[in-house]
């Protein structure tokens, strides 16, 4: 522990003390420079801001002729909105980068009326010798979380700062009460955004003809069409696509749903709520494909339909794909079950000699090399030969982007290829997967996973891919062997939506990258920061942001 951080004793307060620990592991020091955050994008037309603006503008008239400034910070620490009327006071702020944008959180600043808050879940007061970090100890202050009164998350953090050793007694009770009236009118706005909602399904379901949902933070409105058209599972599904919707303009995709009934779907956002999208569905034809056959769910593009194609294809096939993300299954599907298996892992074990002698020994039959991306060279030159000479072999690797060099070569000898997609970017088939892999964990038992539970597992962020779903579903399966399972049969970790839901399009694809960064740098953050071209604390906010495990 550095210095500063020593400074930590019994005589500090318990969550004061806390906070210290905190910010000394994240590699913050006392002496560290405010003068360079990061200042991110916001939306200055989120629900918290319009809620909170009347809110701020009337503490503004109160705070003028003193030094004081109001703060209001978002769920991830930016700060979104600041009232002072002492220029002196915005100088002082703007020199520790308090300004709307920057991320206040305890990794970047330390103990603060903001960042504090958000970590403990309740209001904290922060003297100004009890900052972390140098610069801020000039402020004593008050920050108190706002929470949403309909989902009960927490929407943001409002905070009072002044220029002084000691903050005001006053702050606390002042702020609670700004803090009261925003979730008051957080309250008045779900209303109303709630009957905007409702027209809006109301009026596009007058054509009885259509199937037509409306997804709102706590609503889903289904009308009769629709009832008679969706299974329980298909509500996860779409609910997650509905979320990628754009803010102006439609989706349109075709889907296939849990029945096996080809869809075509269109999905709007509605105007006027904070994040209500109404969906529309299309049968594409009335003939509805058994739910077993889910090979042949008019969906031809799908790996398993690719896998299935290939398994009288005398050629040499490569199977790419996460860790995880069920190659050897892949492998088995193509190659049949009496192929012999070679694991490049076994080099370590066997030696490269008594390898290749067991590769060389394979002369009838299919063969199957599992990660060919851990073979040294003179053993993928070695395998290069006996893709040429035969018998049929099927090969897994890592994704494409991540081989070495010299096993390219052995890849580019394959001219079947299938690309197994992580399991996170796999939402319309998870329902599917998810049932099969508890078919084969308890065959014959009567199991269904509840829509919410579906949900909660599809925003989840499954580095681990099928395997660690498989783990999950185990797990609960010993437990329960018939009825819903349910969101609190899930591991305490899996149970909530996470962030991940409320992201959108562009959200997802930043954190897709951050994550696949970290997977190619075996979760070295230093490493990633510079694989993405961000500095180290900018993957520490945006990881923070996204909900990913730090």
């Amino acid at each position: 522990m550095n210095a500063g951080a020593a400074q930590v004793s019994g005589a500090m307060r318990a969550e004061i003390a806390s906070s210290w620990r905190r910010a000394g592991m994240s590699g913050l020091r006392p002496d560290s420079g405010l003068d360079r955050l990061s200042i991110v994008e916001f939306d200055p037309d989120s629900r918290l801001r319009v809620a909170a603006t009347p809110v701020l503008d009337a503490l503004a008239e109160r705070l003028i002729g003193t030094t004081l400034c109001v703060a209001l910070a978002d769920s991830a620490c930016r700060i979104v909105d600041r009232r002072f009327t002492d220029l002196r006071t915005e100088r002082a702020l703007d020199r520790i980068s308090a300004v709307p944008g920057a991320q206040f959180t305890e990794e970047n600043v330390g103990t603060n009326a903001l960042g504090t808050p958000l970590e403990v879940l309740r209001g904290v007061t922060v003297h100004g010798r009890e900052h972390y970090v140098d610069a801020l100890k000039k402020f004593s202050c008050y920050g108190h979380p706002i929470r949403n009164p309909v989902t009960r998350r927490i929407e943001g953090v409002l905070d009072i700062t002044g220029v002084a050793p000691e903050a005001n007694p006053l702050f606390a009770p002042l702020l609670q009460r700004a803090v009261e009236d925003i979730e008051q009118r957080l309250w008045e706005g779900a209303r109303q955004s709630e009957k905007r909602l409702l027209q809006a399904f109301q009026q596009t379901a007058r054509h009885r003809c259509r199937a037509v949902v409306a997804f709102g933070d706590e609503l889903v409105l289904s009308n009769r069409a629709a009832l008679d058209l969706l299974d329980p599972t298909d509500h996860a599904v779409l609910r997650d696509i509905a979320s990628t919707a754009p803010s102006s303009g439609e989706l349109a995709r075709d889907l296939v749903l849990d029945s096996g009934a080809p869809v075509s779907l269109r999905a709007l956002k509605v105007g006027g709520t904070s994040d209500g999208v109404l969906v529309e569905l299309t049968p594409r034809s009335r003939t509805r494909i058994p739910r077993g056959r889910a090979a042949a769910r008019s969906r031809s593009s799908t790996p398993d339909d690719r896998l299935a194609g290939l398994r009288t294809s005398r050629e040499p096939v490569l199977i790419t794909g996460e860790p995880g993300s069920g190659r050897t299954r892949a492998a088995m599907l193509v190659a049949g079950p009496r192929a012999e298996v070679l694991d490049a892992a076994d080099v370590v074990v066997l030696g490269k000699r008594a390898w290749a002698e067991r590769l060389d020994s394979v002369t009838a039959g299919a063969l199957v090399v599992e990660r060919i991306e851990l073979l040294p060279g003179t053993l993928c030159a070695r395998l290069v030969r006996r893709l040429a000479e035969g018998p049929r072999v099927v090969l897994t690797s890592a994704p494409e982007a991540d081989l070495p060099d010299v096993v390219r070569s052995a890849a580019a000898i394959c001219p079947a290829r299938v690309d197994l997609p992580a399991l996170r970017n796999r939402h319309d088939e998870f329902a599917g997967i998810a049932r099969a892999v508890l078919t084969d964990l308890r065959p014959g038992a009567d199991l269904r996973i509840a829509p919410s539970a579906l949900e909660a597992l599809i925003a989840q962020p499954w580095p681990g891919n099928v395997r660690e779903l498989r783990e999950v579903l185990r797990t609960i399966a010993e437990r329960r062997t018939t009825g819903d399972i349910t969101v609190q049969d899930l591991p305490a970790a899996y149970r909530s939506p996470g962030r991940a839901a409320r992201l959108t399009g562009r959200e997802r694809a930043e954190r897709d990258a951050i994550v696949e960064a970290l997977r190619i740098t075996g979760g070295n953050k230093v490493h990633a920061a510079q694989h993405l071209g961000i500095s180290r604390t900018t993957l520490y906010n945006r990881m923070r942001a996204f909900g990913l495990p730090r």
